[in-house]
């Protein structure tokens, strides 16, 4: 979910960029604070932060090895 924040982030710094705006306030709403808060999000991604939290059905669980236990015949 971060991951698609970062990108709705960084398209709207390129659109901002590209029709010179800056929204009626230049110090929040400038280039490089959105390209700022957009490698926040992705870094937070990348980080793990958002994913929700592990189930066992859904990979983890305890599990790790894959295939038949290892010594069972």
């Amino acid at each position: 979910m971060l991951a698609y924040i970062a990108a709705g982030v960084f398209a709207l710094a390129l659109l901002l960029d590209l029709f010179e705006e800056d929204l009626g306030a230049p110090d929040l709403f400038n280039f490089s604070t959105l390209v700022l808060i957009g490698l926040l999000c992705l870094a937070l991604y990348l980080a793990g932060v958002g994913r929700g939290p592990r189930t066992a059905g859904g990979g983890g669980g305890g599990r790790w090895y894959r295939g038949r236990r290892p010594g069972r015949g």
